[in-house]
């Protein structure tokens, strides 16, 4: 299986101004060069092969928005290389674009006033989409996701979910070999979520498309990521597979109490430290327990501990 993404050792900085407080400090700052670095991807290497679905986390400011800049040719780095399916991207951002698609914090792509399928007959146009492949694509949607009713509704008169729908539709129209998506689920309701990440799995499936997630959703990870890489600061912490994560905090269960006094409380308990019938029992000391559930340890969790230097 061939690599649609490499990356290696890459950095990316940028020239920051050092700013001085109050009005004459403003006016000192548009004559100063007093600059400071700051290293917002450093030193990343990362292989991805045709066909994964791969979640790209880290809390805010980590550097992936940074990273997934470079990888789109929006930006160039610093030091290293990329390679985004044989072309260095910010060398050959036409090309680059061709083969990818992108559906980036909700700045939708499709026209406001128009209906669905007009931003799709424009979209097939300015990628030079053949008609057989294009009807393909049309149909392919129509197996997937129930399309009919919003082909014909402008984008402006669609719900928040619906448009996001509607975006992930015309990211993937091109049949582009690489499709990045930016929190597609954030502000929808759990019908719509579970709709959303059923059509990008189907296209995933049917497409063989890599697909770059990221998210701060845990609920977007085990849905759809087979791997997951985790950079924080800047460096990359974890890059592997959900499952070798969640073995790792073997030890921990998620405990979940419902006290008589506050109703339901989550504790997570490493059993290899404490024992969980001891856990239960100190509350029992100053309340009353009313219900016990005791579960393994989530991936949310899990990423919790990552952050928090558990595995350094």
């Amino acid at each position: 299986m061939q690599c649609a993404i490499t990356l290696n050792h890459v950095s990316k900085e940028f020239k920051v101004l050092n700013r001085h407080e109050g009005l004459k400090g403003s006016l000192k700052d548009l004559f100063s060069r007093d600059y400071k670095t700051v290293t917002a991807v450093n030193d990343i290497s990362i292989n991805i092969k045709e066909g994964e679905i791969v979640g790209y986390l880290g809390p805010n400011g980590a550097g992936k928005s940074t990273t997934i800049k470079m990888m789109t040719g929006v930006l160039e780095p610093t030091r290293g290389e990329i390679i985004v399916n044989g072309t260095v991207p910010y060398r050959n951002r036409t090309r680059n674009a061709e083969n990818i698609g992108v559906v980036f914090g909700q700045r939708s792509q499709l026209w406001w006033s128009l209906p669905l399928v007009e931003s799709f007959n424009l979209l097939k146009d300015m990628y030079m989409i053949p008609d057989a492949q294009y009807n393909q694509m049309l149909e392919l949607y129509r197996s997937l996701v129930d399309v009919e009713p919003l082909m014909h509704k402008a984008v402006r008169q669609m719900s928040l979910g619906q448009r996001t729908l509607s975006d992930i539709l015309a990211a993937f129209l091109h049949n582009p070999k690489i499709v990045f998506l930016d929190e597609p689920t954030i502000g929808l309701d759990v019908s719509m979520k579970a709709k959303i990440r059923d059509l990008i799995k189907g296209l995933n499936h049917e497409k063989n498309t890599t697909v770059i997630l990221t998210t701060h959703d845990m609920g977007d990870v085990d849905a759809l990521c087979q791997r997951i890489v985790i950079i924080d600061h800047g460096k990359m912490i974890y890059d592997n597979d959900i499952e070798h994560l969640k073995n790792y905090f073997g030890s921990y269960r998620t405990l979940r109490l419902r006290l008589a006094s506050s109703g339901w409380k989550e504790i997570l308990v490493d059993e290899s430290k404490t024992d969980v019938m001891s856990v239960i029992s100190e509350y029992q000391k100053t309340d009353v327990v009313k219900d016990i559930k005791l579960e393994e340890i989530s991936t949310e969790e899990v990423i919790k501990k990552i952050y928090e230097g558990a595995m350094s």
